[in-house]
């Protein structure tokens, strides 16, 4: 019998482009249970692509602060969420609910 090692998934391993992190913020945005955790955590995973160290300079707060707000279970202040999604060179955008309608659907 063959031994298989595996190791835990981790996003990171594939949020190699700008388009990679972009398409994957938009999934979580679209998947977030309503309180938050998704976008942080996905927030906190494209930091990590990136570089924590180099997003700590780049928005000025410390790396570990950084790593608290972008977990799941932070609750970061929503200038701290503008400062990382600008130091990560991404742009948050608002799209009508219902731009995507049959004409005449009902909204829940």
């Amino acid at each position: 019998m063959t031994n298989v090692t595996l190791k835990p998934w981790d996003a990171v391993d594939h949020l190699h482009t700008d388009e990679d992190m972009a398409l994957y913020l938009d999934a979580c945005f679209a998947e977030d249970p309503g309180d938050g955790s998704l976008i942080r955590a996905a927030l906190g995973d494209i930091a990590r692509a990136r570089g924590m160290t180099q997003l700590a300079r780049d928005t000025g707060m410390a790396r570990e602060g950084l790593y608290r707000a972008l977990s799941s279970e932070g609750n970061p202040e929503f200038t701290t969420i503008m400062k990382v999604v600008r130091a990560l060179g991404l742009r948050l955008h608002a799209q009508s609910a219902n731009e995507n309608r049959e004409p005449g659907a009902s909204v829940q």
